[in-house]
């Protein structure tokens, strides 16, 4: 795992694993704190096929601006144009696999009947193409409720809140395979899916924290930036990481 931190965060080691920080501060800048395991890597290099992810945390807020979360994704909204030693990557439909916390400024879900803010278990399938995008696209301009109407059906999500006093420590896992994905908290089964992102376009593994909002609404609302917020650190210990 490389760790990762934008100007007023940082990763530091401890004794079975790292504190991840963003200091205060307003939202004129973003914070971002983050290990993972694919950084250098072209996103068709991405390590894992499936996996079993296993890990001890707890956040500082239960209520911190931004997101932070543990899990794999193919890191699909950065624009690398291969600076600072990155490889060059577009971006690319959500596929992803996590425990993901969200602000109430957030919302992530294309759909209108899954939780899209708050501490939830979540997974995202996407085709590399699919001919709906390009009536998605076409419409953006003029009704934003269809374009995300359009990606509802080209996006196959699926997700379930967890209720779990994050600010102690409990133990998170999640295995992903082909057919399904399985989220627990102290060996303890919060969610299935049948829903799991597609085996042969390989996933990341990325632990993060930090200042970022992002929101698509059911009524067509696009917004996304930084917000303003407290010092915030998420905390990891004895993470396990397994093909399965």
């Amino acid at each position: 795992m490389k760790a990762r931190s934008t100007r007023n965060a940082s990763v530091q080691a401890t004794e079975n694993g790292w504190r991840l920080g963003i200091q205060k501060g307003d939202s004129s800048g973003y914070r971002d704190a983050q290990l993972d395991d694919y950084s250098q890597l072209p996103r068709h290099r991405f390590p894992h096929q499936s996996l079993r992810l296993s890990l001890r945390a707890k956040i500082s807020n239960i209520s911190a601006a931004g997101t932070w979360g543990f899990g794999l994704w193919n890191d699909p909204f950065g624009l690398s144009l291969g600076f600072g030693g990155n490889p060059f990557r577009l971006p690319a439909l959500p596929n992803a696999v996590w425990f993901f916390f969200a602000s109430p400024q957030n919302y992530l879900s294309f759909t209108d009947d899954k939780p899209a803010q708050g501490f939830l278990a979540q997974t995202f399938r996407s085709p590399k193409f699919h001919p709906l995008l390009i009536p998605a696209g076409l419409a953006l301009p003029f009704s934003r409720k269809m374009t995300r109407k359009l990606l509802s059906k080209v996006i196959n999500e699926d997700s379930s809140a967890v209720s779990v006093d994050t600010t102690q420590w409990h133990r998170y896992r999640i295995e992903w395979d082909a057919k399904r994905t399985v989220w627990y908290v102290d060996d303890a089964l919060v969610f299935e899916s049948p829903v799991s992102p597609n085996t042969s376009r390989p996933l990341g593994v990325i632990i993060w924290i930090d200042n970022q909002y992002a929101a698509f609404t059911p009524e067509g609302k696009i917004a996304a930036g930084v917000l303003a917020g407290e010092e915030e650190w998420l905390e990891v210990e004895d993470l396990v990481i397994s093909e399965k």
